[in-house]
């Protein structure tokens, strides 16, 4: 009688069930990764790494499915490593003390240990500094993988021991090939006409593995011919961008966006707004990040800039979702095309750091009031030039303290409604400079 893992045949239940096309495409050796020749070429970082037979400690950052696992293993492979993974939602500190005895053992008998931990990021800061002396002292060569910018979410003494290496979402041709390639291991073409196979490859939206899960779906189908893009789309669920709301995407994004509407670029504006709405961004946050923007890249180039904004939230809460977007995406579009200046915001921040330079320095004392004859007699509002009686409407008279050299703090620019304010700076200036 076959035991609980051996079948009648003799053979092993685990080489006999049924393997996901996923993990039956695992690649065997470096050379076989697709994609990823910015780290893995030859005069890439690990192919550098591998020639001279040096390998460091390392932290992979990229998407899903892009192959962080797949590379760790063959690293370990390529170095004849003992590789272990974790997970640091899965793994406590006991088991780490566990893996790093087992792993001091190892070494004791000739044998190094890489250490894949995958979600690193999700470790916190005296977990993450476990790792440091094993690491320094040879016990393991530590792999991290995440999906989150590791300038914030790992320490610094981690960081300064790993060499950071990015991993990019696959291309459409590296979709391709891993498709080609998986109709070679399945023995037959996708059922597929060629706009709906392109379609394939961008919902899997640059994730290898998830296109190999993909392809799997279809070529289980039983089908007349071949399918195009509309009957591919009634049979597959669409994958959902890869959108985190308070992740990298989340801000990689709304830089896009701002940046986009500062260049002065409605279509890409728009294109970004659009991106973060169909991820699931909520678009009150947008609506402040907008009127943010009119503030800090317009301002008063164009004063009803804010105006637009501000309705456009409005509308917004009172149409709620997808009527109300419309307004949103009308004021993205307006200030795209509205002109720019940040003279406002970067005088405020120059009256700022004077503040903060110039401490408790007092007013000069003809403008101060005098309600009590004591005042008075310190010389409160002594000389003080009342304005509307000046020739002009303007006296001309010292308002910074005295013995602080009058600076230059708002510098509008000559486009839009600053250009008419320009005029009026420049006018009074000349009128001071008469004056005194």
């Amino acid at each position: 009688m076959a035991d609980l893992f051996t079948s009648d045949t003799g053979k092993n239940v685990a080489e006999t069930a049924p393997r996901p096309l996923a993990d039956r495409l695992r690649p065997r050796k470096l050379s076989e990764v697709i994609g990823q020749q910015q780290v893995l070429g030859p005069q890439a970082p690990l192919g550098v790494m591998l020639e001279s037979g040096s390998l460091s400690s390392l932290v992979f950052w990229g998407p899903p499915g892009v192959g962080k696992t797949t590379i760790a293993r063959l690293l370990a492979d390529e170095t004849d490593l003992h590789f272990i993974q974790v997970s640091a939602i899965f793994t406590g500190v006991p088991e780490l003390r566990k893996v790093f005895e087992e792993a001091r053992h190892r070494r004791s008998n000739g044998q190094g240990t890489l250490l894949f931990v995958d979600e690193i990021h999700r470790f916190n800061k005296a977990q993450q500094d476990g790792f440091l002396p094993h690491m320094e002292d040879g016990t393991i060569l530590l792999v991290g993988a995440t999906t989150e910018n590791p300038s914030f979410e790992l320490n610094a003494a981690l960081l300064s021991r790993a060499q950071v290496l990015v991993l990019e979402r696959l291309s459409l041709a590296d979709l391709e090939h891993l498709a080609q390639r998986a109709e070679q291991e399945l023995d037959r073409s996708l059922p597929l006409d060629g706009p709906a196979r392109e379609a394939l490859l961008e919902m899997a939206d640059g994730d290898g593995r998830a296109l190999l899960n993909l392809i799997e779906q279809v070529a289980a189908w039983k089908t007349d011919g071949k399918l195009n893009t509309a009957s591919l789309a009634g049979r597959l669920m669409k994958r959902a961008a890869k959108y985190d709301k308070g992740g990298d995407e989340h801000y990689n994004l709304i830089s896009a966006l701002h940046k986009s509407v500062r260049g002065s670029d409605p279509d890409a504006a728009l294109y970004w707004f659009a991106r973060m709405l169909t991820g699931g961004e909520d678009p009150r946050y947008l609506a402040r990040r907008i009127i943010r923007m009119a503030v800090e890249d317009i301002g008063l180039a164009d004063p009803q800039a804010q105006t637009v904004c501000l309705h456009a939230w409005e509308t917004y809460e009172r149409l709620g979702s997808p009527e109300g977007e419309l307004a949103l995406a009308q004021a993205v579009t307006y200030l795209a095309l509205a002109p720019k200046s940040n003279a406002g915001y970067a005088g405020f921040k120059a009256a700022m750091a004077m503040a903060k330079r110039t401490g408790s320095e007092p007013p000069p004392k003809h403008i101060l009031n005098a309600p009590t004859k004591l005042m008075k007699d310190q010389g409160y509002g002594d000389g003080y030039a009342y304005d509307h009686d000046a020739e002009d409407g303007f006296s001309g008279q010292n308002y910074f303290p005295d013995g602080i050299k009058r600076p230059v703090i708002y510098q509008p620019v000559e486009r839009g409604f600053e250009r008419e304010l320009k005029r009026r700076l420049d006018y009074f200036s000349k009128l001071r400079a008469k004056k005194n």
